[in-house]
Order: C-alpha cells, then sequence, then structure tokens
C-alpha cells in the first residue's frame, strides 16, 4: 500500500540530501503516543513512510518522517499544518505535525487500499465511469483546498489513494512556489489522463517517473481516444481541454460540478451532453480570472465588462466557441450545436507490405506440417491462391492440438494498428497473439510459439460473424515484429467436416 508520495518530483531534493542519523525503529513510541508498526516506503522526497498505532486513541496512522528536522522539514511541516485546516471527506485527514529537531514527522490518517498508481499498474486502464469517478472526487477535494486560499501542489497518481470501501482521497500537500491553483487542475487533467490510458503527460503537468503520454511528432500527447477504443467523446474533450494552456483553466468548483454531473450519467454517455464549463476565448484576448459561482440547479453566467468568463448553461449555450485547439487537436470548447467537435488526425496508419518471406504456418507438434508451404498464399494478393486447411472430424482440430496459425515476422519492431484477416466462412474462433521471437521452424519452434506468444487484449476468443474480421488493440505505445494469427475453431464445410480457407492477411501500422 502507498501510503503518500509519488508525486511531483521537482522538488523532491530541494532541502538537500536526508541524513540517517536518527533512524526509527519498529516499536518506538514517537511524543508518547504514535508507536511504528512497519516501515512502508519511501516517498520520492526520500521521507519515510510507516503504519503506526495512536496508543491512546488506538487507532491506525500513518507517520511520514523525515530526519534531520528542523529547517530541512520546515515545508513538510507547515504542508501539514495547512492541510490539517481542512477536513473533507476526499482528503486524508492530518492529525499531527512534531519537529524534534533531529527528526520531523506529520501523523495522518491510515487508508486501507491502494495508490491510482498501484491500481492502473495491476489491472490497467480503468473504464471510463470509474475515471470519471476518481476525478470528480479529487476535483472536490481540491474545490476544498482552494476555497482556503491554499494550494495542494502535489495531485498525481501516487498521491490519489483508493480505499478498500471504494472512498477516493487525496494525500500528501507539498506545494511550494512553483505551484498554483492552476496547475491542481491542470493534474486533475493528469489524472484522467493516467486513469484512462496508463500514460502521465509529464509536459502539461509535474514529471514523473511514470511513462509519459504518447506524443505525435509535434509532440503533443495522443487523446486518450486515439489510445483505446471507448472512450466517450465528453470525457476526452475534458481531459485534454485541462491538458491544454491555450485553454482557461476552470475554478476547481465548476469542475468538480461538471465530473459531478458526468458521474451521475455513469454509463449513459451519450446524454451527458457537452461540457459545461467551456470558457469563451473569442471574444476578448484576454481571459478573466473571477471565480465562478456554481449554484446546485443551475450554472449562472458572470461578466465583467471588457472580458468574458462563461458557463454553459444547463439547458442551452450561448456563449462563442473558442477559436483554439487542444495540444491533441479537439476543439477547445464543445457547442451544444456541434457537440462532436473533429479532432486532427493522428498519423494515418499504412498497409505493411508483407512477402513470402516474413510468414509461415505454426503447426503444433501433433500436426503432420504438411501444409507448411502455404502461408504464402495468404500475403501474395492473389485471389486464386489461399491456405486451405485440412479436414477435421471435429470443429477443435479434432483435439488433436490446440490450433493453428500464421506466424508474421515483421523484420523490425514496428507500432501496429489492424490486423486484417480474410477466410472463406464464418464462425472462425481466431486471435492474435505476439511474442518476442521466432523460435524455429520446426515441431519444437511452432510448440514454443503456441505455449509462450501472449493473446492480444484480455476476453475470450471469439468467433468471427462475417469473413473480414479486423483485430486492433495494439498497445500504441508498444512495437511489434513477430505476431501471429492463430485459428482454435473451425466451422462446418459443406461435406460436415470442419475447415476453412484464409485467403488474405494485411497487417497496418506507423
Amino acid at each position: 500500500m502507498t501510503q503518500v508520495g509519488e508525486g511531483h518530483e521537482t522538488a523532491a531534493d530541494a532541502d538537500g540530501p536526508v541524513m540517517t542519523f536518527g533512524a526509527p525503529t519498529v516499536g518506538e513510541v514517537l511524543a508518547e503516543r504514535y508507536q511504528l508498526e512497519e516501515h512502508v516506503n519511501d516517498d520520492s522526497a526520500g521521507r519515510q513512510v510507516w503504519r503506526g498505532i495512536d496508543v491512546i486513541l488506538r487507532r491506525p496512522v500513518a507517520v511520514v518522517l523525515r530526519y534531520p528536522g528542523g529547517e530541512p522539514a520546515a515545508e513538510m511541516l507547515q504542508a501539514a499544518v495547512d492541510a490539517s485546516r481542512v477536513i473533507h471527506p476526499n482528503l486524508v485527514g492530518v492529525y499531527d505535525a512534531i519537529d524534534e529537531g533531529s527528526r520531523s514527522y506529520v501523523v495522518r490518517e491510515w487508508v486501507d487500499g491502494e495508490s491510482l498508481r498501484e491500481l492502473v499498474a495491476t489491472d490497467g486502464p480503468l473504464d471510463p465511469a470509474r475515471a470519471t469517478a476518481i476525478g470528480h472526487s479529487i476535483a472536490d477535494a481540491l474545490a476544498a483546498v482552494h476555497a482556503t486560499g491554499m494550494v495542494h501542489g502535489n495531485v498525481h497518481p501516487g498521491t490519489v489513494l483508493i480505499a478498500d470501501d471504494g472512498r477516493v482521497v487525496l494525500a500528501d500537500a507539498r506545494a511550494d512556489s512553483a505551484d498554483s491553483v492552476e496547475s491542481d487542475i491542470r493534474s486533475v487533467g493528469g489524472i484522467l489522463y493516467f486513469a484512462l490510458t496508463g500514460h502521465w503527460p509529464h509536459t502539461e503537468v509535474h514529471p514523473s517517473a511514470l511513462p509519459d503520454a504518447n506524443r505525435d511528432a509535434s509532440g503533443n500527447p495522443a487523446a486518450p481516444r486515439q489510445i483505446r477504443a471507448g472512450v466517450p467523446a465528453y470525457l476526452d474533450d475534458l481531459t485534454m481541454d485541462l491538458l491544454d494552456t491555450r485553454v482557461a483553466a476552470p475554478e476547481a468548483d465548476a469542475l468538480t460540478a461538471e465530473l459531478a454531473r458526468l458521474d451521475a450519467a455513469e454509463d449513459d454517455y451519450e446524454d451527458a451532453g457537452p461540457l459545461r464549463f467551456t470558457q469563451s476565448a473569442a471574444a476578448e484576448p484576454a481571459r478573466s480570472t473571477s471565480k465562478i459561482a456554481i449554484g446546485v440547479a443551475a450554472l449562472v453566467v458572470i461578466a465583467i465588462v471588457g472580458l468574458v468568463f462563461g458557463i454553459r448553461a444547463i439547458s442551452s449555450s450561448g456563449e462563442a466557441t473558442p477559436t483554439t485547439t487542444t495540444q491533441a487537436g479537439t476543439n477547445a470548447g464543445a457547442d451544444a450545436a456541434n457537440p462532436s467537435d473533429e479532432q486532427t488526425p493522428a498519423p494515418s496508419p499504412k498497409k505493411i507490405p508483407l512477402t513470402a518471406d516474413m510468414v509461415r504456418l505454426v503447426d503444433p507438434p501433433q500436426g503432420d506440417r504438411r501444409q507448411v508451404g502455404e502461408a504464402k498464399y495468404t500475403v501474395d494478393d492473389d485471389p486464386d491462391t489461399v491456405w486451405s486447411t485440412e479436414h477435421f472430424n471435429q470443429a477443435k482440430f479434432g483435439n488433436r492440438k490446440k490450433g493453428m496459425g500464421v506466424l508474421i515476422n515483421l523484420g523490425t519492431p514496428r507500432r501496429l494498428s489492424e490486423v486484417t484477416v480474410e477466410t472463406s466462412s464464418p464462425n472462425v474462433a481466431m486471435d492474435i497473439r505476439t511474442g518476442p521471437s521466432d523460435p524455429g521452424d520446426s515441431s519444437a519452434g511452432d510448440k514454443k510459439v503456441v505455449d509462450t506468444y501472449k493473446k492480444l487484449g484480455d476476453g475470450d476468443t471469439e468467433k468471427t460473424e462475417g469473413t473480414r474480421e479486423v483485430f486492433s488493440g495494439f498497445d500504441p505505445n508498444q512495437k511489434y515484429q513477430y505476431v501471429l494469427v492463430f485459428l482454435t475453431e473451425l466451422p462446418k464445410a459443406d461435406n460436415g467436416r470442419y475447415q476453412v480457407d484464409v485467403e488474405k492477411i494485411e497487417v497496418t501500422g506507423y
């Protein structure tokens, strides 16, 4: 459990090296109250994080300890004092801040659960509904922080904690002079981007050890919808607008209201409608920084002479659409009359030429390998030549083997978009698998391919509904050289046995 830290690392060593004398030990009681139980980890600033027990109140606590204390720990202690003044269900509670000179420590709420960083590392990118709910919780916490005049300064997947009971909390405020209300808001866009893609947009928010966003030739981050299927347009637009410094950042309470509306929509995304806090930039060259007042029943447009900072009303849209675009090419503001703004297209994938020497048949040891020369017919662009499987008495190759397939060696690692397979009949159970190498054109090599190659995606292999199947789902941040088109179940032929022709295989990529 990452209980703190792993946040913005630009100031990690601002106070100099952390010294090693006065190291805490298991069982030690600090301030005659907080007993150290377990050293959990060290955060990105070199501070130790312990699980402890408040021996007076008999409750678990997290102890964040830095040694030496005194001046080097002043920023940590002041941030804890400031954070203790804000009570909110989506903020980790701060209980105590103590400076002993030789060491200093902050005592705060212990959260049973895991960080967003750990959750995505374990389960992969989150579904849009859950990503929205997490973003909503963090924006709500920031609204409470900003209302006091404070800045959090450390919104990051390592400081977003998801408790076992589902509660989402933000920990470890660590603001410095470089941080601002706007940087907090941009970081919410980073949280949404990370939850949806598993990548952290370094340039747009704080640097981190997490993998950077996938970027185009101009250095702009690819929109979540360009990376994975199923991300709703409204959530894609919102995420990219928050990351785009050319689009004015909303106030935290306006962002909270919008995310609350989207969170309430759950899976009914088509009814979510356009964004409702879009700022107008077309009428004036400068944007107002006036705070937006959000009502429960409606959003109010506040106008200041010469400047416009608009909120789109729930039932109508009267504001001009900004002419600037996001870094991913999406329109900076979604107008109600045109809710589906077009994105600047990413580089178009192109067909990768395949030749006979780039493909071979994979027939596991139970097979007789009599058809090994027919793989070339799947890439020769001749409609009269095909790889025709033998006839079997059962759909699953007579239970003699796991399946058969065509192994493609692209010659060099490539970023891929799709694999298209054309067959003579539907109802073929077929999937795409990838591996690090070709162990050899032999029975032993075929067995190793089948045993070690990983299937693209984590779903079950499904039967094709037509004769032309398109497989996507390739990681845009990964390059592939060896791709296996693998058949695990055959359709019934006219003679009552099971067989299919594989007529064409195409691969598109970058």
